[in-house]
């Protein structure tokens, strides 16, 4: 008779983080745009389903002490059972330069493209623009990554590793150019570049008039029965709190109410510039 011997773990519960950061989303799912649900979604396609739970907990708990991203690389420091926290690194596959000038200028084809990355939102076309350019913008295949964690577990994603990526997910939310940072691009250089891409839908200069003061007096009343539409509501919602990120002295119910009054001061607006003269503000 032969036996088999395998290591076993009891289970362990974490020893309570002072100050970590906590994931925003405190039940459901994690993860508030398309691009950080795509995110998500992929890493669970690689059959981390349940380290992923058990990391989504760890994130939620604020087991996350530190937490820094660089081009391609991404560290934290996870406290779990143990006394020292795990040190945790997660490495993404980069883009070559020349893959990047393709990527650029596939983006500089769209003229809308840069603002609505200035705004705060990746366009949904981004996964078609850099498949234009044969590399793609999610992780293939677990292969992609080179993670590691200093805790026992030798899982490709151990929990400590998941609660990170779920962390990276809120982060998404916030700055999309996180993403393209994870490539190897950071945003100064996408957006410098994005300035000199040639754009199919460069509009044509009109030839300058010159005015003079008689020709001033007989602007007025070529404006007379122009119609100026109410404004429209915002493409991308919470985009100036997205752009300038989590203020560090409000968190939780605070940073909500600070959420409902933007959205409120948002939707005043719309009906001052809908009704200029019957609308009060809030």
């Amino acid at each position: 008779m032969s036996w088999e011997y395998r290591e076993w773990y009891a289970p362990s519960r974490p020893r309570e983080a002072k100050g970590g950061i906590k994931a925003r989303s405190r039940a459901g799912r994690i993860g508030s745009t398309w691009w950080s649900q795509r995110w998500l979604q992929v890493l669970d396609s690689f059959g981390w389903t349940n380290r992923l739970a058990r990391g989504r907990s760890y994130a939620r708990r604020g087991q996350v002490l530190d937490f820094k991203i660089e081009a391609g690389r991404v560290t934290a420091d996870v406290q779990g059972s143990r006394p020292d926290p795990y040190d945790v690194e997660i490495k993404l596959k980069q883009l070559t330069a020349k893959q990047w000038d393709a990527v650029v200028a596939a983006m500089g084809a769209k003229a809308s493209f840069a603002a609505k990355l200035l705004a705060g939102t990746l366009p949904p076309e981004a996964e078609d623009v850099f498949k234009a350019a044969d590399v793609p913008l999610f992780p293939r295949s677990g292969r992609d990554f080179d993670a590691d964690c200093s805790c026992p577990d030798s899982a490709d994603c151990c929990k400590h590793i998941a609660a990170v990526h779920y962390l990276l997910a809120e982060q998404f939310d916030r700055d999309p150019f996180m993403l393209f940072a994870l490539r190897g691009r950071a945003r100064d250089e996408i957006l410098a570049a994005l300035k000199v891409a040639p754009t199919s839908a460069t509009p044509k200069e009109a030839p300058a008039e010159p005015l003079s003061p008689d020709r001033f007096q007989t602007l007025g009343p070529g404006f007379a029965n122009v119609v100026v539409a109410p404004p429209a509501p915002p493409s991308v919602d919470l985009a100036i709190l997205r752009r300038l990120g989590e203020p560090a002295f409000l968190k939780g119910d605070r940073l909500k109410r600070l959420e409902s009054i933007y959205r409120a001061a948002t939707r005043w607006a719309a009906q001052a510039g809908a009704d200029p003269t019957g609308s009060d503000a809030p």
